[in-house]
Protein backbone atom coordinates (compact mmCIF):
# COMPACT_ATOMS: atom_id res chain seq x y z
CA UNK A 1 0.00 0.00 0.00
CA UNK A 2 2.83 2.73 1.02
CA UNK A 3 4.29 1.77 -2.39
CA UNK A 4 1.03 2.84 -4.73
CA UNK A 5 0.73 5.62 -2.21
CA UNK A 6 4.93 6.70 -2.96
CA UNK A 7 3.82 6.10 -6.75
CA UNK A 8 0.95 8.23 -6.65
CA UNK A 9 3.11 10.91 -4.81
CA UNK A 10 5.81 10.76 -7.62
CA UNK A 11 3.49 10.93 -10.39
CA UNK A 12 1.57 13.95 -8.84
CA UNK A 13 4.98 15.82 -8.40
CA UNK A 14 6.34 14.95 -11.71
CA UNK A 15 2.95 16.59 -13.62
CA UNK A 16 3.17 19.82 -11.25
CA UNK A 17 6.49 19.84 -12.74
CA UNK A 18 5.75 19.66 -16.49
CA UNK A 19 2.95 21.86 -15.67
CA UNK A 20 5.39 25.24 -14.91
CA UNK A 21 5.37 27.76 -17.13
CA UNK A 22 7.94 30.61 -17.77
CA UNK A 23 6.32 33.31 -18.76
CA UNK A 24 7.84 36.60 -19.90
CA UNK A 25 6.49 40.16 -21.24
CA UNK A 26 7.88 41.96 -23.77
CA UNK A 27 6.58 45.64 -23.03
CA UNK A 28 7.74 49.53 -22.89
CA UNK A 29 7.00 51.94 -20.69
CA UNK A 30 5.42 54.29 -23.79
CA UNK A 31 2.67 51.41 -24.40
CA UNK A 32 -0.40 50.27 -22.33
CA UNK A 33 -0.22 46.93 -23.46
CA UNK A 34 2.84 43.86 -24.08
CA UNK A 35 4.21 43.34 -27.63
CA UNK A 36 4.03 40.32 -26.68
CA UNK A 37 3.75 37.34 -24.49
CA UNK A 38 5.91 34.21 -23.99
CA UNK A 39 4.52 31.33 -22.46
CA UNK A 40 6.69 28.68 -22.72
CA UNK A 41 7.61 28.32 -26.38
CA UNK A 42 4.21 30.18 -27.49
CA UNK A 43 4.60 33.76 -28.05
CA UNK A 44 1.34 36.15 -28.59
CA UNK A 45 1.86 38.93 -30.54
CA UNK A 46 -0.59 42.02 -29.57
CA UNK A 47 -2.95 43.47 -32.57
CA UNK A 48 -0.98 44.80 -34.67
CA UNK A 49 -2.20 48.16 -36.65
CA UNK A 50 -0.78 49.55 -40.04
CA UNK A 51 2.09 52.21 -40.16
CA UNK A 52 1.26 55.03 -42.05
CA UNK A 53 2.19 55.47 -45.60
CA UNK A 54 2.86 58.91 -45.05
CA UNK A 55 3.50 60.87 -41.98
CA UNK A 56 1.61 63.57 -40.85
CA UNK A 57 3.35 66.84 -41.54
CA UNK A 58 2.21 69.43 -38.49
CA UNK A 59 3.88 72.05 -40.46
CA UNK A 60 1.70 71.61 -43.36
CA UNK A 61 -1.41 70.42 -40.92
CA UNK A 62 -1.85 67.32 -43.32
CA UNK A 63 -3.01 64.27 -41.44
CA UNK A 64 -1.41 61.11 -41.60
CA UNK A 65 -1.96 58.74 -44.81
CA UNK A 66 -2.75 55.07 -44.05
CA UNK A 67 -3.90 53.51 -47.38
CA UNK A 68 -6.81 51.04 -48.24
CA UNK A 69 -6.89 47.62 -46.85
CA UNK A 70 -4.62 46.23 -49.27
CA UNK A 71 -1.80 48.78 -48.12
CA UNK A 72 -2.57 48.74 -44.61
CA UNK A 73 -2.19 44.97 -44.80
CA UNK A 74 0.99 45.00 -46.13
CA UNK A 75 2.39 47.12 -43.30
CA UNK A 76 0.59 45.06 -41.16
CA UNK A 77 2.41 42.05 -42.05
CA UNK A 78 5.53 43.21 -42.66
CA UNK A 79 5.46 44.63 -38.88
CA UNK A 80 4.66 40.78 -37.99
CA UNK A 81 7.33 39.50 -39.74
CA UNK A 82 9.84 42.13 -38.21
CA UNK A 83 8.16 41.52 -34.28
CA UNK A 84 8.67 37.79 -34.62
CA UNK A 85 12.25 38.01 -36.26
CA UNK A 86 13.13 40.38 -33.04
CA UNK A 87 12.02 36.76 -30.90
CA UNK A 88 13.95 33.95 -32.67
CA UNK A 89 10.86 33.05 -34.77
CA UNK A 90 9.46 33.79 -38.39
CA UNK A 91 5.82 33.17 -40.52
CA UNK A 92 6.85 29.76 -40.32
CA UNK A 93 6.13 29.51 -36.84
CA UNK A 94 2.96 31.49 -37.06
CA UNK A 95 -0.03 28.66 -35.63
CA UNK A 96 -3.03 30.67 -35.28
CA UNK A 97 -4.19 34.13 -36.58
CA UNK A 98 -7.24 36.57 -35.72
CA UNK A 99 -7.58 39.01 -38.27
CA UNK A 100 -10.29 41.90 -37.46
CA UNK A 101 -11.71 44.13 -40.55
CA UNK A 102 -13.64 47.43 -40.36
CA UNK A 103 -15.16 48.83 -43.34
CA UNK A 104 -13.34 51.20 -45.80
CA UNK A 105 -14.99 54.63 -44.82
CA UNK A 106 -14.92 54.89 -49.05
CA UNK A 107 -16.36 51.72 -50.11
CA UNK A 108 -18.44 51.39 -46.83
CA UNK A 109 -17.62 47.64 -46.81
CA UNK A 110 -14.83 45.23 -45.44
CA UNK A 111 -12.14 44.95 -48.46
CA UNK A 112 -10.96 40.91 -47.37
CA UNK A 113 -9.46 40.55 -50.96
CA UNK A 114 -7.34 43.06 -50.08
CA UNK A 115 -6.13 41.65 -46.60
CA UNK A 116 -5.84 38.04 -48.81
CA UNK A 117 -3.70 39.31 -51.21
CA UNK A 118 -1.30 40.45 -48.81
CA UNK A 119 -1.76 37.28 -46.54
CA UNK A 120 -0.64 35.14 -49.92
CA UNK A 121 2.87 36.51 -50.02
CA UNK A 122 3.58 35.68 -46.51
CA UNK A 123 2.00 31.94 -45.73
CA UNK A 124 1.62 29.03 -48.16
CA UNK A 125 4.17 30.64 -50.28
CA UNK A 126 7.23 28.06 -51.87
CA UNK A 127 9.86 29.59 -49.75
CA UNK A 128 7.15 29.61 -46.41
CA UNK A 129 4.77 27.31 -47.06
CA UNK A 130 3.17 26.92 -43.39
CA UNK A 131 -0.08 28.24 -42.92
CA UNK A 132 -1.38 28.86 -40.19
CA UNK A 133 -4.94 28.36 -38.63
CA UNK A 134 -6.99 31.46 -39.02
CA UNK A 135 -10.12 33.64 -38.20
CA UNK A 136 -11.50 36.51 -39.65
CA UNK A 137 -14.15 38.92 -38.06
CA UNK A 138 -16.00 41.81 -39.43
CA UNK A 139 -15.99 44.54 -36.75
CA UNK A 140 -17.85 48.05 -36.71
CA UNK A 141 -14.52 50.05 -36.13
CA UNK A 142 -11.19 49.63 -35.05
CA UNK A 143 -9.48 51.26 -32.02
CA UNK A 144 -7.79 54.00 -34.18
CA UNK A 145 -10.41 55.87 -36.30
CA UNK A 146 -8.12 55.32 -39.47
CA UNK A 147 -7.46 51.52 -39.20
CA UNK A 148 -9.22 49.34 -41.29
CA UNK A 149 -7.32 46.04 -40.03
CA UNK A 150 -5.82 44.67 -37.06
CA UNK A 151 -4.12 41.32 -36.85
CA UNK A 152 -2.95 39.22 -33.92
CA UNK A 153 -0.55 35.94 -33.93
CA UNK A 154 0.12 32.63 -31.75
CA UNK A 155 3.29 31.58 -32.66
CA UNK A 156 5.68 28.19 -31.49
CA UNK A 157 9.11 27.99 -30.83
CA UNK A 158 10.00 24.88 -33.27
CA UNK A 159 12.38 22.52 -30.80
Amino acid sequence: MKRIWMAVAVTMLAGALQAQVVVKHIQSEKSPIATGVWAGDTYYLSGQLASPVTPADAAKGTPAEYGDTKTQAASVFAKIQAALKEQGLDTKDVVKMTVFLGPDPKTGKLDFAGMQSEYVKFFGTADQPNKPARSAFQVAALAAPWALLEIEVIAVKSK
